[in-house]
């Protein structure tokens, strides 16, 4: 008679799949293809009067699956549920042991940081029990997204119109959102000048320049053009002289390894992909990839995280291929430890690779464009964190004219340290490229080359980009790792925000929707008292609280607001914005209109006539004349078409501006790339030319 098995539960058939290539036959591994039970999409779920009770039933097209699993649990030896090493994954395995346990007790949850063979078989040797606290976190938190998304939810499409959601993280995302274009919009410019000089030394024409600084020995301000002219009028006859000169080494320290906030910073940054094209890459390399020679493994750690923490293992991996690759000079004399914020859950890693040795050029081969490029961000970021710091030769010069000082200074790389790995200094920014000066002595005479004065204007605030509002939203405390790429796709799906140009835009409906919600809602939007759920949470989850109070405290002042609402909120009825266009099917009028996925223009003899189209960005087709509009792929990527499509086929993936190339007459696309001055490039793929534009840094 066969040994009975031991069964395996994991959630994803790809972790399944690796797992399968990495456990010997005493196991069988199955995938329960993520939650099996939930809450009723037919109705609220939740018992408000029987302690917040959710009402869990089996996620409809699960039924045949969770027969499977029972008949193979009924005869295994042993189960190890081992979802993802998070709330949610807990949860998941605490859903599975509620139904397996009536066929086979013998149930225990292993966890693992990494899908690699030691990390999977040291789980496996150490199970334990699931831990009650971090399911009752998921619990609360489930049970309060449902009962806000239910009961205010409804609100909105009563109000406004169908379609609409609210809920706690993205209500407070959409808040952000819509006080910074607030912000922008009453931002008032204030003048300032500044004033650089051009010099020399008397012996040679090796010119560098300088910034005219303090006046009388306080810092200067130049707010208007007279001012600047009268400055220049008084250094007119004046002599330039070298004050002081100071030259030191200045130390720059590398950054921490990637969390799940900072890996969608970067990726958003570096590479331009969104949070949840980030997240969907990551959980790829997480779960295992085959690369060759040794078979499927996991190339990351678990990517859902928010510290800093590594283990002394990957630490001392880490060292000795620094020291290989680079010498021993780029290893710090003791290992980098970096502090995780206060609020971290340090129950996991950072994210780094399972092993420095898989360099990126080695698995590249192996891996998509998009899976590479990742891995090659994570991989640079976690071995630069253990490299010795960089040292740089920093030098400053105070030249003095009167009583006015400018100032001139330069630096270069002495030491490079982890710059040979990862070109970026501690706050994330392109390093500055600082040019080196000329051998100057104090006392020195020079020669005044030129003198200018330049006009500037404060700038408002920026608007958010998909990385910045990540970083805002952890910086105050709203949300976790694991909800912030979700909660950004929620919000454009919506219609809530829109992305031009990379920066997330609100909508009509967003700000229609947030002055509703910050007057009737104040809770719900305020950006303090959601941070301080969160902090709730993570003390259910430590067992220093009561999931159900937690709920209770947060549900008791959202029923009164909510009721007060339903009769104060007037309906707010969103009349088609008439265009002065007639539709080119019927000949009526056409208006935009909002629907379920944003703006777009349809034709006012509507059900007879059903011709519809996208709301265009003002640029016409080049091959047809129409307006080409903002779309979206399959995959959820951006990219450009004209709207007669079908009978017109113009795409491109780079937005077209008014701009025409001057070989082709096609038009141009505005380009920025790190440590490139922006410029413009002809969207014809087949332009002879390849037109590029140079344009100004300003733009």
């Amino acid at each position: 008679m066969a040994q009975a098995k031991s069964l395996v539960v994991v959630e994803s058939p790809t972790k399944a799949r690796t797992l399968k290539k990495m456990l010997d036959r005493r196991f069988d591994v199955v995938a329960s293809m993520g939650h099996v039970r939930d809450l009723p999409k037919s109705k609220l779920g939740v018992d408000v009067d029987a302690d917040f009770t959710p009402q869990y039933i089996v996620i409809k097209g699960k039924g045949p699956l969770l027969k499977e699993l029972k008949q193979q649990a009924k005869k295994a030896k042993a189960i190890y549920l081992a979802p993802d090493p998070d709330r949610e994954g807990e949860a998941i395995s605490w859903h599975l042991a509620s139904v397996l346990e009536t066929v086979n007790r013998n149930i225990q949850r292993i966890e693992f940081h990494e899908v690699t063979k030691d990390a999977v078989r040291a789980a496996l040797a150490h199970p334990r029990p699931i831990n009650r606290h971090l399911v009752d976190a998921q619990q609360a938190r489930r049970v309060l997204d449902r009962l806000v998304g239910y009961k205010l939810s409804p609100l909105l499409w009563r109000k406004i119109r169908g379609g609409l959601s609210a809920g706690r993280v993205q209500s407070v995302a959409v808040r952000l959102v819509c006080d910074r274009e607030r912000e922008i919009e009453s931002f008032v410019p204030v003048e300032y000048w500044s004033v650089t000089a051009r010099f020399s030394k008397q012996t040679d024409d090796v010119a560098f320049e300088a910034r005219l600084h303090a006046k009388d020995g306080g810092r200067i301000e130049i707010s208007n053009h007279e001012t600047a002219q009268r400055i220049l009028a008084d250094l007119n006859e004046a002599a330039y002289r070298i004050a002081e000169v100071r030259r030191r080494d200045q130390l720059r320290n590398p950054l921490p390894p990637l969390t799940t906030s900072t890996l969608q910073q970067d990726s958003n940054r570096r590479l331009g992909y969104s949070a949840s094209r980030t997240m969907s890459i990551a959980q790829q390399l997480y779960e295992g990839l085959d690369i060759g020679d040794e078979g499927t493994v996991g190339l990351i750690t678990y990517m859902r995280t928010d510290s800093v923490r590594v283990t002394e293992t990957a630490q001392e991996e880490a060292r000795a291929f620094i020291a290989a690759r680079y010498g021993e000079s780029y290893v710090p004399g003791e290992p980098r430890r970096y502090t995780s914020r206060r609020s971290a859950q340090d129950a996991h890693e950072a994210i780094r690779p399972t092993s420095v040795q898989r360099t990126p050029e080695r698995v590249k081969q192996h891996l998509r464009a998009d899976q590479y490029r990742l891995y090659k961000l994570i991989w640079e970021r976690f071995v630069a964190s253990q490299v010795a710091s960089a040292v740089l030769d920093t030098l400053s010069v105070d030249i003095v004219a009167f009583d006015y000082l400018f100032r001139a200074t330069g630096q270069r790389v002495k030491f490079p340290g982890f710059l040979v790995v990862l070109r970026d200094t501690a706050n994330g920014e392109e390093e500055t490229a600082e040019g080196w000066l000329p051998d100057l002595t104090a006392g020195e005479l020079l020669r005044l080359l030129a003198i200018t004065p330049q006009q500037h204007f404060t700038q408002p605030p920026p608007r958010y980009t998909e990385a910045t509002l990540v970083k805002t939203l952890e910086e105050k405390g709203i949300g976790r790792p694991s909800t912030y790429a979700p909660t950004i796709e929620t919000i454009k799906k919506r219609g809530y925000v829109r992305l031009e140009e990379r920066r997330l835009t609100p909508t009509e409906l967003g700000r229609l929707v947030d002055n509703l919600l910050q007057e009737h809602f104040p809770d719900v939007v305020d950006i303090g008292f959601t941070a301080a759920l969160e902090g709730d949470l993570d003390r259910v989850e430590d067992g220093a609280a009561d999931w159900s109070r937690v709920v209770r405290d947060y549900y008791t002042p959202f029923e009164k607001d909510l009721k007060k609402a339903e009769h104060l909120i007037e309906e707010v009825e969103m009349k088609p914005e008439p265009l002065d266009e007639a539709c080119p099917r019927c000949g009526r009028g056409l208006v935009k209109k909002h629907g379920r996925f944003g703006e777009f223009i349809a034709c006012t003899g509507y059900p007879e006539c059903t011709y519809t189209r996208p709301i265009g960005i003002g640029v016409p087709c080049p091959k047809c004349g129409s307006d080409v509009a903002e779309r979206r792929s399959r995959r959820g990527r951006t990219f450009y078409g004209c709207t007669a499509y079908p009978e017109c086929d113009f795409t491109a993936w780079d937005r077209p501006t008014e701009r025409k190339c001057t070989e082709c007459n096609y038009p141009m696309a505005l380009k920025r790339q790190r440590g490139r001055e922006p410029y413009y490039k002809c969207l014809n793929p087949a332009c002879v030319t390849n037109t590029r534009e140079k344009i100004a840094a300003t733009v």
